[in-house]
């Protein structure tokens, strides 16, 4: 915004190099109907991708490798009245894939039974136990099973995640056979295993099954309500409409989840109120990823006068008509707008004479030439008898095309500056295992509308940024 300062002050002082000492009258006041175009609403989606392999490697630490039948291998596990059996099963390294929203948890299973026999008449046994029979010991080696979970996810508008866990039917690679008879207990073995997966199953919907992320995203929410002071340019309120969840899904090693945000920002000299609100539903719209942020800069005229008058009070200029010398010093001055799309800059002034002088300019952005410049310059005056002395030189049209042609002033360079100070921003690490990547394709200016309370500047911003998460810590 001091960029702005700077070009007002330029046209001041090209208007005063033409000038004789004037005192004009007031210059029209009344209010017209130049209004704010409504400020668009700013998209960030912001494409975030989680390494699932620490995930993966916390969870084998923390899944048990060793599961046995109970108070193995002292007691056995009766499987109705004819058999009776203990295990001892090992399961191999997990075996995760994600695909879409599901999460395919699996391993395989090594086991070896000692198992027993007997003949049974109406539920009570009638002969003695058979000899212990063994399968999976020795040379024979332990038998094999496939065993897996398959969770997906579901995220609502309320915020709330559901976690469903199914548990496939364990697929056995091969028979475990016991006893002289060769009796295949391997049924018996699964069923066994089941009501083990089942507990597992209840346990992870019991712990998991549910999670309400409402108050998280509610105190995300309470801290963008916020008000923040912004070094030199005043406060911004980022004025958030709502959160989304644009997409989540999982391919390979990576999570991939798509989140989004609607706000209206605005930044101001003078301090805003705060406004807490409860945080709306969830939006599940699909939105292209990047980002494209409108803000609107709304500078008050009196900040504005202030900064001003500390550039220009107290300058003189000297001006020269034939043979006679006058002298101009700029006491104060006041910058205001009627709300017709031009800026009204009073002087007050001194030296030779003393009076007061109306300006009048049109602020405008060049978008071919990157200039911020003002157009339709001329003095404001109701009636030229009020002059002192004869200023009917001021009304040549070759000074006020002076005036626009010299007061512009060049952002090129500080585009090019903002885009690498920004980018630079957006591709950096925020902690460990935490980075950040993206790039700014433009920053411009949206528009000017001197209101006849605030100068707005309306300034737009487009790019891509996205949020990779290679490491978690979750000793936190």
């Amino acid at each position: 915004m001091k960029k702005l300062f700077l070009f007002l002050l330029l046209a001041i002082q090209f208007s005063l190099a033409f000038t004789q000492q004037i005192n004009p009258a007031q210059p029209d006041l009344s209010p017209t109907r130049f209004k704010l175009d409504s400020l668009p609403v700013s998209e960030i989606n912001i494409p975030i991708s989680i390494n699932l392999k620490p995930i993966y490697q916390m969870a084998e630490k923390n899944v048990d490798t060793v599961f046995t039948s109970p108070k193995y291998p002292d007691e056995w596990v009766y499987d109705g009245c004819d058999t009776r059996y203990k295990y001892y099963f090992r399961r191999g390294p997990l075996l995760l894939k994600a695909s879409g929203t599901s999460l395919s948890i699996g391993f395989t299973g090594y086991y070896k039974i000692s198992g027993a026999t007997r003949l049974c008449a109406g539920g009570i046994g009638i002969s003695p136990w058979t000899p212990t029979c063994n399968c999976g010991f020795g040379s024979e080696g332990e038998r094999k099973v496939n065993v897996s979970f398959t969770n997906s996810l579901t995220i609502f508008t309320n915020y709330k995640l559901k976690l469903n866990v199914v548990r496939n039917e364990p697929q056995p690679l091969n028979k475990c056979e016991v006893c002289f008879w060769g009796q295949d207990i391997t049924k018996s073995i699964m069923n066994s295993l089941k009501k083990e997966l089942d507990a597992s199953k209840k346990d992870m919907e019991q712990q998991f099954g549910s999670i309400n992320l409402k108050p998280r995203f509610q105190q995300v929410w309470d801290q963008l309500t916020k008000v923040y002071n912004i070094d030199s340019l005043g406060w911004l309120k980022i004025n958030p409409k709502q959160f989304r969840i644009n997409s989540i899904g999982a391919q390979g090693d990576s999570l991939n989840i798509s989140l989004g945000l609607s706000a209206k920002p605005v930044i101001s000299f003078e301090k805003p109120a705060e406004e807490p609100s409860w945080i709306p539903s969830l939006g599940t719209y699909k939105q292209p990823p990047g980002f494209n942020i409108f803000l609107d800069a709304v500078l008050s005229y009196d900040s504005l006068s202030h900064i001003l008058n500390k550039q220009v009070a107290g300058m003189e200029f000297t001006f020269k008509k034939l043979l006679i010398k006058k002298k101009f010093i700029i006491d104060s001055c006041r910058m205001y707008s009627t709300g017709n799309e031009k800026i009204i800059i009073k002087l007050n002034f001194s030296g030779t004479n003393k009076g007061v002088v109306y300006l009048l300019a049109k602020p405008v952005y060049n978008e071919a030439t990157k200039t911020l410049e003002v157009t339709d310059v001329d003095f404001d005056i109701k009636s030229k008898n009020v002059l002192l002395g004869s200023a009917d030189w001021l009304f040549d049209k070759k000074i006020t095309k002076q005036i626009s042609q010299n007061a512009k002033f060049n952002l090129s360079g500080y585009i090019d500056s903002a885009k690498t100070t920004i980018n630079k921003q957006l591709n950096q690490e925020w902690m460990k295992g935490i980075r950040s990547n993206g790039a700014i394709k433009d920053i411009k200016l949206a528009g000017i509308f001197p209101l006849q309370q605030h100068l707005v500047i309306r300034s737009n911003c487009n790019g891509n940024l996205a949020i990779k998460v290679e490491n978690i810590d979750f000793s936190l």
